[in-house]
Formats: structure tokens, C-alpha cells, sequence
């Protein structure tokens, strides 16, 4: 079978299993993840959609979202909408009924506490706050493969150099991968508009004037401002503000009037506010939080690192590590690099090594053993959502002493930071083994990677040994490693379960 007409045979498989097209009321992807806006989500059949061999997980937030790992979900995207629109335009389909109960003590009995976790930490995260927090994860997220694709270029570009080859070349690739950093505050304006109701161009060509060469003749507080200062978030309050603008302009100016009136106003508003103040005020903000990175990692070091690394997956189940994206592009618009994910990256290795633990444990539990098999590669490759989802979390105390082993990860690489070996990402997105390409720092690209490597084997061996010594009760391992020819304890009442699951936590 081509790829062509096997990521088409993976979205056709998907589409009636999430309801049908008649079900499915947006589209979109992620980096790893196809994100579905459904009518009625329990036309979906869970069991079944993560029975097929390209599904890694799935995750339930404000959208439905199928994970299926990098690369394969951009190909899976474009051919599911298709289906979609094919199917709308014929007579609407009768979704199948969801998928009935299974058995206690395996995989599916795990998944379907995963999914009531999941379930309540959706209505936990339907704050006002963190509501605001994925608004602006969504104006960032869209950026992300072209920070890959340019940091990786850069990181050759960098070795060439270093090597003294291809000198006819090198300029070539620093063009390249400095094109797009360059005009970020442009792309983040756009995002911001469209995000917030506004004229994405309006957005765009608000932020375009930070980025400017002729801002430098302009002086605010007493100082010649600079090309670029204020950076992204410049750019993400220009754009606000020029939100705001127009969607006065358009309640109050003539219909008449209003395509020439509207733009004008709202740019030179906005484009004021932003030369006038924004762009100090955020370029302030952006050098806090350069030097606030750089003090934390050189006076708190290994305990700072044991922090981050530590507490990483939880802020996700909180929703609160989207706070953390425009610090990240701050810091490599900024400095190149950011200092910060590759000590977030050692969560991923705590998951990894706990996953390890928990098959070495459940010797007999064949279900578990075999969805930790198929997701434990993609955890490697820092794709972590089926082993949290599938495993760890639903069993409870895994998931603490996973978060234990990222946190012994994280506070190696942090001593290293403050020993002065930093070790950066100059892009955003990618974890585990998949970051390699993307390191950088300041003393070398092979100290620097073997900094990274060394904190993924710490990670990976501390969250095997907490999960293989502390992760399980006694009760628990007994329950969960019941032969398969043994009868199933009789499932507990609604009441009984949740104090299981409590006590796992």
C-alpha cells in the first residue's frame, strides 16, 4: 500500500468511529495530535479508535483529540477532511453506538479511568484564566514547525561552521534559518488576530512594525527604540490592542465607510500605542524574563531543575504549562536557545522509565504489558500522551514516582546549567530523543548533547526504580497481576471504585 493510500485507509478507519462526517464540526492538528470538534461525543467508540495501530492515544480537552505522532498527523489531516466533506455531501450516516464495558484489571479498565481523569480535569481546566492561557497556546502552536525546521537548519549551519566546511554555503543556510525568527513578531500578530475575532492582516501589519529597520529613528522614554524590541509579546499586545480597536471601529463607523475607515484607525491606533509604549514596556518584560531564566538555573541549579522537571506534567494536567510557550519563543528570540525545555523534556524520561518498572511488575497482566509495547517507542521519541493516558496516571502512584524520575532528570541537567554548561532547544515542540537535533548551547554541541543525554538515562533509570519499588501496594499488584485464567473480581459499585482509585493515588 503507497503512504498516500494508507494515511487515507488511517483517516477513513477514524472517521466512523468518532461518529461519522455528520459528527465532526472542525479540524485541525497539532504536532502530534488530530484535534476533532464533535457534536456528541459519546457517539465516539474509545476502545475502538485506539485499537487501530495508528492511534497512540487519545485525549479529551475543549476539542477530541487523536493522537498519532509526528509526521503522520500532518498526512492523516488533509486526507480526513476530505472524507469529512465527502460525507457531508452525501446522505448523512447513522453513527454506530459507542462501544460496550470490558473487563477489570486491563488495558481498557485503565483507559476508561484515564478517560473519567481526563473528563475531570476538562471541567477543572474551564476556568477563565486557563481558558486565556489556551488562547494563546493556540496562536503559538501554528509556529512551531517552522521553529523546528529553522533551528535545525541552524544547528547544521552552526556544526558546518564550526567545521570549516561548505564556507560558500554557510551564509546561504544562516539566511535561511534566520528568516523566519526575524519576522516571528509578524506571524504571532496574524495568529493573535485571528485568535481573538480581529482582521488577521490588521494583526499582522501591527506587529509588522516592530520588526521595522526605520523603528530606530523613533525615540520613547528618552531612548532610540530598537528593530525587534519587544518581541513576541510586543507583537501579541500590539495585535490585542489593535483587536480591540477594530471591534470598536465596526460597532460605531458607517457600514458606508467602514472598509476605509476601520483598517485605517485600527492601524494607526494600534501602531502608536505599539511605537509609543508597547514596545518599550515589552521589551522590558522580555529582558526580565532572560535574565530571570539565567538566575534561576545559575543560583538554583539542580533544585530548580528538580522542580521544573518534577511539576512539568502536572501544570499539563492543570492546563497551566501553555503559560510556559511564549517564555520559550522569548528566550530563543532572544538568546537562540531556551534553557528551560530541555529540563522539561526529563518528564518525558520519567514516564519512559516508569513504563519500564510496570512491565517488569505485571508480569501475567498481558493486556497492560501490551500497550505499554506499543507506546513505549513513541515515548522515546518524546510522544508521551498513550503512556500517561494509557498507563500511568489511571494506575495513580506510577504517575507520582514517573514525575519523581523527570525531577532526577531535571535537576541533573540544572546542576549542569549552573556549573555553566548550558543546555538549550532552539526550538519548541519535540522531546525525548527527538530534541537531539535542536540542541544548542554554550560550550560546544557534544557537550551539550551529552549533558541531555546523560539527564534522559537519569530520568529514565530514577523513574524505573521509584515505579518498580514505590509505584505499586501490595493490593495492587495482586488485583493487577491475576492470571489470565483466573476469574475477574466481580467489578466494584460506582462508590467502591473511586475509593480504589484514590487509594492507588
Amino acid at each position: 500500500m503507497s503512504e498516500e493510500n494508507k494515511h487515507r485507509a488511517t483517516a477513513a478507519a477514524i472517521l466512523p468511529l468518532v461518529g461519522g462526517a455528520a459528527n465532526v464540526t472542525s479540524v485541525a492538528h497539532c504536532m502530534t495530535r488530530l484535534r476533532l470538534g464533535l457534536r456528541d461525543r459519546s457517539l465516539v467508540q474509545e476502545e475502538a479508535l485506539k485499537a487501530l495501530p495508528a492511534v497512540m492515544g487519545v485525549v479529551e480537552d475543549d476539542t477530541y483529540q487523536i493522537v498519532l505522532g509526528p509526521g503522520t498527523v500532518n498526512r492523516v489531516t488533509p486526507e480526513f477532511e476530505a472524507l469529512v466533506e465527502e460525507g457531508r455531501a452525501d446522505a448523512p450516516e447513522e453513527p454506530a453506538a459507542p462501544a460496550g464495558g470490558s473487563d477489570p484489571v486491563t488495558a481498557e479498565e485503565l483507559a476508561a479511568q484515564g478517560a473519567a481523569l481526563r473528563a475531570e480535569r476538562k471541567a477543572r481546566n474551564a476556568t477563565p484564566f486557563k481558558l486565556f492561557l489556551r488562547r494563546i497556546a493556540n496562536i503559538f502552536v501554528p509556529l512551531i514547525p517552522a521553529l523546528i525546521g529553522c533551528g535545525i537548519i541552524a544547528g547544521l549551519n552552526g556544526l558546518l561552521v564550526n567545521l570549516g566546511w561548505l564556507p560558500g554555503v554557510t551564509p546561504a543556510l544562516a539566511a535561511i534559518a534566520s528568516g523566519f525568527m526575524a519576522l516571528i513578531a509578524v506571524f504571532v500578530g496574524y495568529n493573535t488576530a485571528k485568535e481573538f475575532g480581529g482582521t488577521p492582516i490588521l494583526g499582522g501589519a501591527v506587529a509588522s512594525i516592530i520588526v521595522y529597520a526605520k523603528v530606530a529613528d523613533v525615540e520613547a522614554f528618552g531612548q532610540h527604540l530598537s528593530p525587534g524590541q519587544g518581541g513576541v509579546l510586543g507583537a501579541l499586545a500590539a495585535a490585542c490592542l489593535g483587536v480591540y480597536v477594530e471591534k470598536r471601529c465596526r460597532r460605531w463607523v458607517p457600514e458606508s465607510v467602514d472598509v476605509l475607515v476601520t483598517p485605517t484607525v485600527t492601524v494607526l491606533v494600534s501602531g502608536l500605542a505599539t511605537l509609543f509604549g508597547l514596545m518599550f514596556l515589552a521589551g522590558e518584560v522580555s529582558t526580565w524574563i532572560g535574565d530571570a531564566a539565567d538566575w534561576l538555573l545559575a543560583h538554583g541549579g539542580a533544585g530548580a531543575g528538580f522542580l521544573l522537571g518534577g511539576l512539568f506534567l502536572p501544570l499539563v494536567m492543570l492546563g497551566l504549562h501553555q503559560a510556559l510557550i511564549p517564555i520559550h519563543t522569548t528566550l530563543i528570540e532572544g538568546s537562540g536557545f531556551t534553557v528551560l525545555l530541555p529540563i522539561l523534556a526529563m518528564a518525558g524520561a520519567g514516564q519512559v522509565g516508569a513504563a519500564l518498572a510496570i512491565y517488569l511488575r505485571l508480569p501475567r497482566n498481558t493486556s497492560i504489558r501490551t500497550t505499554i509495547k506499543s507506546a513505549l517507542w513513541p515515548g522515546f521519541l518524546g510522544v508521551g500522551e498513550p503512556l500517561i493516558y494509557g498507563v500511568s496516571l489511571p494506575l495513580g502512584r506510577p504517575f507520582v514516582t514517573a514525575c519523581a524520575g523527570g525531577a532526577f532528570g531535571g535537576a541533573f541537567v540544572g546542576l549542569f546549567n549552573q556549573l555553566g554548561t548550558d543546555v538549550g532547544s532552539t526550538a519548541i515542540g519535540p522531546s525525548g530523543w527527538a530534541l537531539f537535533p535542536l540542541l544548542d548551547g554554550s560550550h560546544g554541541l557534544a557537550r551539550t548533547i551529552a549533558v541531555y543525554a546523560a539527564g534522559l538515562l537519569v530520568g529514565y533509570v530514577a523513574g524505573f526504580v521509584a515505579t518498580y519499588w514505590f509505584g505499586f501496594t501490595r493490593t495492587m499488584l495482586e488485583e493487577l497481576n491475576a492470571a489470565p485464567d483466573e476469574p475477574a473480581p466481580a467489578a466494584p459499585a460506582p462508590a467502591a471504585a473511586k475509593e480504589r482509585v484514590a487509594e492507588k493515588v
